[in-house]
């Protein structure tokens, strides 16, 4: 009965998802184990996932993962302002130096702007307002090489 009170578009959304990832862990899991979420974004829009639709339905200030958690598994959505402010109340940057931090900060402000693909591209160093930090190569220095500033 409560499926009937979706959207055809959440119903589709829903049944498709779910072909790959029955439960929130599953997808949880698949998400968390994606070293680009990109790619899983790109596969579930492979898949029929209609990602723009979604956000004119739910709301456009939400990511990927949370349009995903919320349409498919009934959780509450975050928008990416809501999670970069989380991040940052977990002060996870503590490990790194200045200027890596002010890189990061940057980043979850170009997430909560924009979403997870401009900063899952390493060429989002040449922009604003990192080209004014350094050159790329000096930026990922400051986080021990390459591997490490996608893992904060």
């Amino acid at each position: 009965m409560a499926s009937s009170l979706q959207s055809p578009l959440k119903e589709y959304t829903s049944k498709t998802v779910k072909q790959e990832c029955a439960t929130l862990n599953d997808f949880l899991r698949k998400w968390n184990d994606a070293d680009q979420k990109q790619a899983v974004i790109q596969e579930l829009e492979e898949q029929g996932v209609i990602w723009q639709a979604l956000e004119d339905e739910v709301g456009k200030d939400y990511g990927a993962f949370d349009l995903i958690c919320h349409v498919v598994y009934g959780q509450p959505p975050l928008t990416r302002k809501e999670r970069a402010t989380n991040v940052r109340k977990r002060d996870v940057f503590t490990k790194y130096g200045e200027q890596a931090r002010k890189v990061l900060e940057a980043l979850l402000d170009k997430y909560a702007d924009e979403g997870i693909a401009p900063i899952e591209d390493v060429s989002i160093l040449t922009v604003q307002p990192f080209n004014q930090m350094g050159r790329p190569l000096e930026i990922i220095k400051g986080f021990g090489g390459k591997a490490d500033i996608s893992k904060p």
